[in-house]
């Protein structure tokens, strides 16, 4: 029972051993709120809920902090475009990934640390770096000299001598060009705070090296984010970390992003699909199974085909568990364990697309026990596919997925007396051996979207792909 995981800074999948036994600690980079998310930033979300679930399946006791940066040059860009206060757009903001985020069923973080709240923290730690001589200040900012510390650029795995660091407007002194701002000097109109050396705000990577430090220590399991934080904002959170003293990560954990176009989706693209446009679209259990049961190592091209593949392939899941819960009269528990062949894909790098294969094959074996009147083995194999679902955050009989069930329930019922009146028409037509009426209307039914299935209790109505 090892887990192991892809380790970016070993370059291969590694066993998880924790930090403390039975314990797991996990920091993720959230969002930066300048603006709405599309369902490339939630994606990232899903895929760490889906590994904490895991965790949390077998036994661990998990921590899991996700922070918000609400402060840094693309929040005070967008609130001088806007002509309103920047902490006004970045909690509008935050509250739209909050809705998102609970949207597609992830769990809450055990903490949601905002960057602003953390400044003390961070000057403490840049007074710790001045003071060991890994950083600097001049002209009001403070610089980490990135040639102080052996090692830099390993998670990237750069050239110092080839290297490129992202640079912002103000930022003079530099000893050298390839040292990083942890502080820039305030600007006038900007928000800034005191500090010892002068009023100013902070740098992206210093908020997440000082808040992973103040919620789960100077070391912890696994650092997780998207492939494009791995240079700058990981490698200089680990110098900021490193330098200060800190063991800091153990394992490095990256998602990979989805694009449009064979593009990463992002804003500044203008190829972004926002959240809460896909939500009105598309049931969000749905858009949870399309972001969240790829391999989170692999590239999501978004495209409509492959949601409406999603939706059809979740259909088939969801029509098997409604069938059981009314041959059963009731809900069916989750079984305390899921199959081991599930539990051997989730150990390997979390492995969910095999893990899903297994999946839908209990619920084609489930549904060859409802064919063959078998009910407790269509029932036993509920239980299973419940607590697969479970893992994967997908389970239609979940309280969280109540209220958008209850509407669906609502919907199907008037559908299905709609349908059974259309199907009692076409059984008449069967009785008087009327064939040509009896396939027209099933032809008729099968465009409009229902898949008609023949069975010893009579048709049977559901809904196939768009």
């Amino acid at each position: 029972m090892t887990i192991r995981l892809y380790d970016t800074s070993a370059r291969q999948i590694r066993d998880f051993t924790p930090l403390t036994p039975g314990c797991v600690s996990i920091y993720l980079c959230g969002a930066t709120v300048q603006a709405a998310p599309h369902i490339g930033h939630i994606r990232s979300g899903l895929n760490f809920d889906i590994m904490r679930r895991w965790f949390a399946h077998r036994g661990y006791d998990v921590t899991f902090v996700r922070n918000v940066t609400d402060i840094d040059d693309k929040i005070i860009n967008k609130a001088a475009e806007q002509h309103r206060p920047w902490w006004s757009i970045g909690y509008e903001n935050e509250r739209a990934f909050d809705d998102g985020y609970t949207a597609l069923g992830c769990l809450p973080p055990t903490y949601e640390p905002r960057a602003t709240g953390h400044i003390t923290e961070m000057v403490e730690m840049m007074r710790g770096l001045i003071e060991r001589g890994h950083a600097y200040e001049a002209d009001g900012n403070v610089y980490f000299d990135v040639r102080s510390l052996p090692g830099y650029l390993a998670l990237s795995n750069q050239d110092l001598d080839d290297l490129r660091q992202p640079e912002g407007e103000g930022e003079t002194g530099k000893r050298d060009p390839r040292d990083f701002a942890m502080w820039k000097a305030a600007k006038p109109g900007e928000p800034s705070w005191e500090t010892p050396w002068g009023r100013g705000r902070p740098g992206w990577h210093l908020e997440c090296s000082a808040m992973a430090h103040k919620y789960l220590g100077t070391e912890f399991d696994i650092h997780g984010g998207g492939l494009d934080l791995i240079f700058p904002h990981h490698e200089n959170e680990i110098a900021q970390a490193k330098g200060f003293g800190d063991a800091f990560a153990r394992y490095w954990v990256h998602n990979a992003w989805v694009t449009m176009s064979g593009e990463k989706m992002s804003k500044s693209l203008g190829n972004s699909v926002l959240v809460s446009e896909m939500v009105k679209q598309w049931r969000p259990i749905v858009l949870r199974y399309y972001l969240g049961t790829p391999h989170y190592r692999s590239t999501i091209e978004y495209s409509e085909e492959s949601l409406r593949e999603a939706e059809a392939a979740f259909a088939r899941i969801e029509g098997f568990v409604q069938r059981v819960v009314e041959l059963a009269g009731g809900p069916v528990a989750p079984a305390a364990e899921v199959p081991p062949a599930f539990a051997e894909a989730m150990d390997d790098d979390l492995g969910v697309p095999q893990a899903l294969a297994v999946v839908h094959t209990t619920v084609r074996q489930g549904n060859s026990a409802l064919a063959a009147d078998d009910k407790d083995a269509a029932v036993a194999r509920l239980a299973e596919v419940r607590a697969m679902l479970g893992v994967l955050g997908l389970d239609p009989l979940d309280a969280h997925w109540a209220s958008e069930s209850g509407r669906s329930q609502e919907l199907h019922g008037v559908v299905d007396t709609l349908v059974r009146l259309v199907l009692d028409q076409r059984e008449a037509a069967r009785a008087r051996k009327d064939w040509p009426t009896a396939d027209a209307i099933r032809d008729r039914l099968n465009q409009s979207g229902l898949v008609i299935e023949d069975g010893p209790q009579g048709p049977r109505w559901s809904l196939g792909s768009r």
